[in-house]
């Protein structure tokens, strides 16, 4: 096993009236943020960085990546750990909910973090006392969390307020990653669900080439696996960038998206925006297959934690044409 990863999916019933953004992922990501270090801060101190107690807290390894927690394990040429969760916010764009309505999101976790799941649960149970989005009629968007599934399996309900166990956690394993996959090339389809901010050449662009996309698939599956799993698989980074610039686009649909989000941190308004849409490469090496899939499973580029980067991999032999979906 290379890396332990789980997805569990959160059904919520508001209680009244909601106005949410039409994309999801800051606020989500936000109050899960709020309600986990509320849950389990002990001090109550604002800094997680002088805490005395940062090495055991979950709220800093989830949230704070920081050089404290990280210092025996963080490599150079990682600039930033990866946080061990994605939050997935519903895919449509629906801003108005009435009293009633359910909201639906996906919550990914990677390595220790799946361990720790009970306190996530508990602290989205939390939040929703306090309410999210916008106020209407000076109160936001309460909600009730009714339930939790992981693989379709309840392990949550309202009613019982137990939490079971996960039917079992996902892995990905060295060899499949590495293994030398024997078959033909095949054409691949990638499809941009959410936003992809990925920076090359000193920007960001609404283009990409197949040996940038290798690149930011082997840079979210080594940080991964190295900070929250085993360690690196024993990949041969230069040949497959360098055989990554064969392969041609074959066709593109691919198009920027931008939306906006206020960071309390930085108190400021920022631009999120990302690549979205469809793109077909032709003749892909049958050992990028494994990277892609990987990345299917994790989200791929920048602001993952908002739930940005999810892709879906479609594939199928050269020789033979895709269906149009």
């Amino acid at each position: 096993m290379l890396l332990k990863h789980g997805r569990y999916e959160f059904t919520c019933e508001f209680e009244n009236d909601a106005a949410l953004p039409p994309y999801k992922g800051s606020t989500l990501r936000g109050i899960f943020g709020h309600a986990l270090k509320k849950v389990v801060c002990a001090l109550k101190k604002q800094d997680c960085a002088g805490c005395l107690l940062a090495d055991r807290c979950i709220y800093p390894t989830v949230f704070e990546i920081s050089e404290k927690v990280h210092e025996t394990t963080r490599r150079k040429r990682i600039a930033q750990p990866p946080h061990p969760y994605v939050v997935e916010p519903p895919a449509d764009a629906k801003t108005h909910y009435q009293k009633g309505e359910l909201l639906n999101f996906s919550l990914l976790l990677f390595g220790a973090a799946c361990d720790n799941l009970p306190y996530f649960i508990y602290a989205f149970e939390q939040i929703g006392g306090i309410g999210i989005g916008k106020r209407i009629d000076g109160k936001s968007g309460t909600f009730t969390l009714m339930d939790v599934r992981a693989d379709s399996e309840v392990i949550y309900t309202k009613s019982d307020g137990k939490i079971r166990k996960p039917p079992g956690f996902r892995e990905i394993s060295a060899e499949s990653l590495t293994e030398e996959m024997e078959r033909e090339s095949v054409d691949v389809r990638l499809e941009l669900i959410t936003p992809l901010r990925l920076k090359y050449q000193n920007g960001l662009k609404a283009d990409l080439p197949f040996d940038v996309l290798t690149r930011a698939m082997l840079r979210r599956i080594s940080s991964l696996c190295e900070y929250h799993g085993q360690g690196e698989p024993g990949l041969d980074y230069r040949r497959l960038v360098a055989h990554a610039k064969d392969v041609a686009v074959k066709e593109s649909h691919i198009g920027w998206y931008d939306w906006r989000r206020y960071s309390n941190r930085q108190e400021q308004a920022m631009m999120m925006g990302g690549m979205v849409g469809k793109i077909t490469y032709a003749g892909v090496p049958g050992e990028y297959l494994p990277l892609l899939k990987f990345c299917e499973q994790t989200h791929l580029g920048k602001a993952t934690t908002f739930g940005l980067g999810k892709i879906k991999v479609s594939s199928w032999p050269t020789s033979l044409l895709p269906s149009r979906v």
